[in-house]
């Protein structure tokens, strides 16, 4: 098939800065993409050849989408899954399947299938709601402190709490839950996997991720991970077994954790471009978008290499501002050797949420790091 500068159409449901970059490379390959969002003011909305406003947890608004595209792909995971299915089954590509998704979209049934497959995990347990969870501590069954999960409509941090007393407890919602035993670590870590339908597989290095510790969002991402070789190795090993038990068609983010005595335990996966690869659109010959690109229209995956060491920070609304967004002191920023802002088009702020991030780009990663404190500490995004 000719998917450049031809009637070939692309979809992809959700408009968020995800897509947006996406469509970065969809626009350079003249790839003609239509877009799904609920928000009359998603990023996307720019860049597509069509935007429609629709709910993507609606069967009909996104089976009507599904029909008028050549192949289908998502840039969030909640999404209707029986719509995929139908469109699928009459001949829609959709990538990654919603065979993949299903296993991924739930957190428990995530847990359950590495459990089933022998892929290394933190301990945990399943419980059909919090009062359950509440019981179960109470007779002994779960101890203090551990990892809360929302199995559903997590992302960003939300849905993730520390549980440390029976007072953690309060103003949650009594919703499907897992409960993880917490795992002393020395690092958070992650490979993005990328496969093609004819089965072409390539992992971009080991991340090393710096969470915020409020707010449970990545603030810095460090390729490449500072982190002995045989880690690395063992990491990126572990990845490309999820992705062969996904057995998914795209990119597989797997997030990990390294623990005191350097083993690796998955965490959790995303089947799309995700924040751990931002970084490769200055630092990587292949960014993570336009591989994704290629890998769901079955193209040759491209070097997944990194020309120099690359540092993510992202840019999240600050505390205490919530209005119409102002980048302060972002010329100030720009201003520096190998320092480049995205900014994803959300045109309101607020405290922690994502509105885009910056990459460093250093032949040193330790003067990377610098650089990317000082541009932490000099931008800030305010109402």
């Amino acid at each position: 098939m000719n998917y450049f500068s031809s009637d070939f159409k692309l979809g992809i449901l959700g408009g968020g800065q995800l897509g947006k970059m996406m469509l970065t490379d969809t626009r350079k390959f003249d790839i003609q993409t239509y877009v799904l969002d609920p928000s009359d003011e998603a990023p996307c909305k720019i860049g597509s050849n069509k935007f429609f406003k629709g709910d993507l947890m609606d069967f009909d608004t996104v089976y009507n989408f599904g029909k008028q595209v050549d192949v289908l792909t998502f840039e969030i995971e909640l999404v209707n899954i029986p719509a995929l299915e139908k469109l699928e089954a009459e001949g829609i590509k959709v990538y990654p399947s919603p065979k993949t998704l299903n296993l991924i979209q739930n957190k428990g049934t995530q847990k359950d299938f590495y459990a089933q497959h022998n892929i290394p995990t933190a301990e945990y347990k399943r419980f059909d709601n919090l009062d359950a969870l509440k019981e179960a501590v109470a007779n002994g069954a779960f101890s203090f402190p551990f990892i809360w999960k929302s199995t559903e409509g997590g992302y960003d941090g939300n849905g993730v709490k520390v549980i440390r007393s029976a007072e953690s407890f309060n103003g949650m919602p009594n919703v499907q839950c897992i409960a993880e035993v917490m795992i002393p670590f020395k690092n958070e870590l992650a490979v993005i996997v990328a496969r093609n339908p004819s089965g072409e597989i390539k992992t971009y290095p080991v991340v090393e991720m710096e969470f915020h510790p409020e707010a449970n969002q990545v603030e810095y991402v460090i390729c490449p991970a500072r982190i002995d070789d045989a880690v690395a190795n063992k990491a990126r090993a572990i990845a490309l077994k999820v992705s062969e038990h996904f057995n998914h068609v795209g990119l597989l983010a797997v997030e990990m954790f390294q623990t005191e005595d350097d083993q690796i335990l998955v965490n959790e996966v995303a089947p799309r471009p995700h924040n751990s690869g931002h970084y490769s659109i200055e630092a990587s010959y292949t960014s993570q978008f336009e591989q994704h690109i290629r890998a769901i229209l079955d193209l040759p995956l491209g070097n997944t290499d990194s020309k120099v060491a690359g540092i993510m920070v992202n840019l999240v609304g600050a505390e205490g501002f919530s209005g119409n967004v102002v980048y302060e002191n972002i010329e100030k920023i720009i201003g520096m050797d190998g320092v480049t802002p995205h900014i994803y088009g959300k045109k309101q702020t607020r405290p922690f949420r994502k509105m885009g991030h910056v990459t460093i780009v250093n032949e040193d990663i330790a003067e990377a790091r610098r650089i990317a404190a000082e541009v932490k500490n000099t931008i800030r995004v305010i109402a």
